[in-house]
């Protein structure tokens, strides 16, 4: 979303941007925000939503890492390699990979727990092991080779709807109305 700030501001340029980045679940109400990007499941709330999209979440890692700790072939062998998770509420340390069986839960543990995207985006990249994201968040690193994508034969095509989320209450402000319909035209994921 970031890189699409600038063309948001120069149709809009008397809309002031406060952006906080953070993959904690923010109170709308509480923080005084206008908007908020929510992945995965929605819960029952007061808030309204538009959905921006959906996206598959994959496993990946950097060359460098795969050289020194070798690549794995089977989701058994992930126990044996530094697997990178997330410690936000919403997470946990399951990944959902497929098999002759279908979707399975796997347990994984690793030397880094990490509270957002990107952070988890660059351990990976320095090759301090192994993660599981969005395809979108990485998808320039793994199409220029800087990650690569492991076990797509193991993909249990988990995916992740990604919403806007913000009051429901009265009149929606202009420049709320503008910057969700702006996201739903120049959002892609998949």
């Amino acid at each position: 979303m970031v890189p699409l700030l600038p063309e948001f501001r120069a149709r809009f340029p008397a809309v002031t941007l406060d952006v906080a980045l953070t993959d904690e679940v923010v109170d709308i109400l509480a923080e005084r925000t206008d908007v908020a990007i929510r992945h995965g499941p929605l819960r029952d709330s007061g808030l309204q939503a538009r959905k921006l999209g959906v996206s598959r979440r994959i496993l990946i890692a950097a060359p460098a890492y795969l050289e020194r700790r070798g690549v794995p072939r089977t989701p058994a062998d992930l126990a044996g390699h530094d697997c990178l998770t997330f410690n936000y509420r919403r997470s946990f340390t399951d990944w959902v990979l497929g098999g002759p069986d279908g979707p399975k839960p796997m347990q994984v543990t690793g030397p880094l727990v990490v509270n957002n995207g990107e952070t988890l985006r660059q351990a990976v990249l320095a090759g301090m092991g192994i993660g599981r994201t969005a395809l979108y968040h990485v998808r320039a690193d793994v199409e220029s080779g800087r990650l690569v994508e492991l076990l797509p034969d193991h993909d249990s095509r988990e995916m992740e709807e990604i919403h806007a989320v913000f009051l429901g209450r009265g009149t929606m402000p202009a420049r709320v109305r503008a910057f969700i319909d702006f996201l739903v035209d120049r959002l892609r994921f998949d």
